[in-house]
């Protein structure tokens, strides 16, 4: 089959139109085209009164060789890859210890899916509970002010992707197709078909739901094993810095020399564990701010103009970053069209913003993060968990600006500008629950963050029309952007100084989001098999 790209047409072309155009490119006639199907569609709305479908087509054609020959140096025709998904080991049949997975979040579910598949029955722990009690729990967040610790929008099945956008797309270099396998994946656990086709698919947290349950019962019908309610509170590793197995949080052993860390941005009693025992973590950089709220008109229209409310378009997205003077840089992050703000924290008396929305993008606002980097060298200290006293400091300050229970300090764009404490919201209702109470949130963020953000607001203003309005809302705080550690690992996927033990995904800080968390997750799935046939070949 060939590949056809950069087909364009008109936003409302006819069914026909589209076979037509692919004949057209190809030089041959539509009697020629012997089955075609959409391999990826999008929209270009760089000219708003023209609006156009982008498609990428793959088409069986008749005299194949010859109108590949013919068209050799057109970038936009090119033979379809092969994207299925092989299998890189099977089990031994005999296997001593069935590796353990840490985490049962995007990265966790897969590694724990590919070791299945391979046949090596892994064990996946989690600390927090299944994903339906888990809602119930972050629901008592939402609406009582009654945080669980161990089972909100961090912890438990899911991981921290169940309550967000369900963003399903990434910048990440993929030659293997490996994110085709998780969406294909997807779709056979009740995702809509159209995740493979759209160019930035997503799935709304209900879905989410429903599929992570689906995908649990395949694992187990392959005969892996979850554990849930089972905290790690300690790995265990020998005189020849090899893993020998976790410590439960109730004092339980469980042996294990292949152990998946896929623990998530958030399991920061984890890295303190595990930087006690020697594994090598360093700090890295991430971001930090707060969400800004707009009627999700305001957007549609500034993006989308006479085009705007299109049943083909959907809500509109953005993506804005800024350079600023004092070196920062500030960015949207996570936008949520259609979503609303939701409370994310998992440890008591902080709060923690982060956004959700459901696969209809239905809802009045467009929420976003808007933060600004930082780097290790505006922690308090040089230790490689100093992020995450930065993180918790802010989420204390936040904490008391909104009260004390779990409100969140909200702020108009036009007063956090002009420099002044709100004192009342206005026509634009925040989202987040159990509820914002107006404050300064300059007084919660560093003031070189507080520098750049005001910077940045009139530029994205002038980018997007209304965007700096001053009837716009930004609630605090968004720390939890991405871990504020990595924990190294070589080429072997292993860390650097501890054999068997596997960093993946997000809280190891190769990851950001649930497509390429998931990815590397496959990946790391493929690096344990290696390691545990290789083992047994040289026994």
């Amino acid at each position: 089959m060939l590949r056809v790209s950069e087909l364009k047409l008109p936003l409302d072309h006819a069914p026909q139109a589209l076979p037509a155009a692919v004949a057209a490119r190809l030089g041959v006639g539509e009697a020629d085209l012997l089955s075609w199907s959409v391999w990826k569609r999008a929209h270009d709305a760089r000219r708003k009164s023209a609006i156009l479908k982008v498609y990428i087509v793959d088409v069986e054609v008749r005299g194949e060789a010859d109108v590949a020959r013919r068209l050799a140096g057109d970038p936009h025709v090119r033979p379809t890859p092969d994207t299925a998904y092989r299998p890189v080991a099977a089990a031994p049949p005999a296997l001593p210890l069935r590796p353990v997975v840490i985490g049962a979040g995007p990265c966790g579910l897969f590694a724990g899916l590919i070791l299945a598949e391979m046949g090596f029955r892994p064990i996946i722990l989690d600390r927090g509970k299944a994903v339906r009690e888990r809602t119930k729990d972050t629901w008592g967040l939402w609406r009582r002010s009654e945080l669980d610790p161990e089972s909100n929008v961090q912890f438990g099945e899911g991981g921290a992707g169940t309550f967000s956008d369900g963003k399903l797309y990434s910048q990440i270099k993929d030659p293997r197709h490996l994110g085709r396998k998780v969406l294909n994946e997807f779709v056979a656990a009740g995702a809509p078909a159209e995740i493979l086709t759209e160019a930035h698919p997503h799935i709304g947290t209900f879905r989410l739901v429903t599929m992570v349950e689906a995908m649990r019962a395949r694992i187990e019908s392959l005969g892996g094993e979850y554990r849930f309610r089972h905290r790690v509170a300690d790995i265990e590793i020998d005189a020849g810095r090899r893993v020998r197995g976790v410590r439960l949080h109730t004092g339980d052993f469980l042996e294990a020399d292949h152990v998946v860390l896929a623990i998530g941005h958030s399991s920061r009693d984890t890295f303190q564990a595990l930087y006690d025992r020697g594994v090598h973590i360093e700090a890295k950089p991430f971001s930090i701010g707060f969400r800004i709220e707009h009627p999700q008109s305001w957007i549609d229209r500034a993006l989308l103009g006479p085009c705007a409310g299109h049943p083909d378009l959907g809500a509109a997205a953005y993506s804005l970053s800024h350079h600023c003077a004092n070196g920062r840089t500030v960015y949207s992050f996570c936008m949520c069209p259609g979503g609303t703000v939701v409370a994310a924290t998992s440890e008591p008396d902080r709060v923690v913003t982060n956004g959700m929305s459901q696969y209809s993008r239905n809802e009045r606002n467009a929420n976003a993060g808007f933060v600004v980097g930082v780097t290790p060298a505006d922690y308090p200290g040089d230790h490689p968990l100093a992020g995450i006293d930065l993180q918790r400091e802010l989420e204390s300050r936040a904490f008391v600006a909104g009260g004390g229970d779990y409100y969140a300090p909200g702020q108009l764009v036009g007063d956090f500008l002009a420099g002044r404490a709100s004192t009342a919201l206005g026509q634009v209702a925040p989202s987040y629950r159990p509820g914002v109470r107006p404050a300064d949130l300059a007084a919660v963020m560093p003031d070189y963050a507080v520098e750049a953000m005001r910077e940045a607001l009139p530029v994205f203003g002038r980018r997007i029309a209304r965007y700096d309005d001053p009837e716009a809302v930004l609630t605090g705080v968004e720390t939890r952007t991405s871990a504020p550690i990595r924990i190294t690992r070589g080429a072997d996927f292993q860390s650097l100084n501890v054999r068997g033990l596997f960093p993946a995904g997000e809280g190891a800080g190769y990851a950001g989001g649930i497509l390429s968390a998931a990815v590397d997750g496959i990946k790391v799935a493929e690096a344990v098999a290696r390691s545990i046939v290789g083992e047994a070949v040289a026994a």
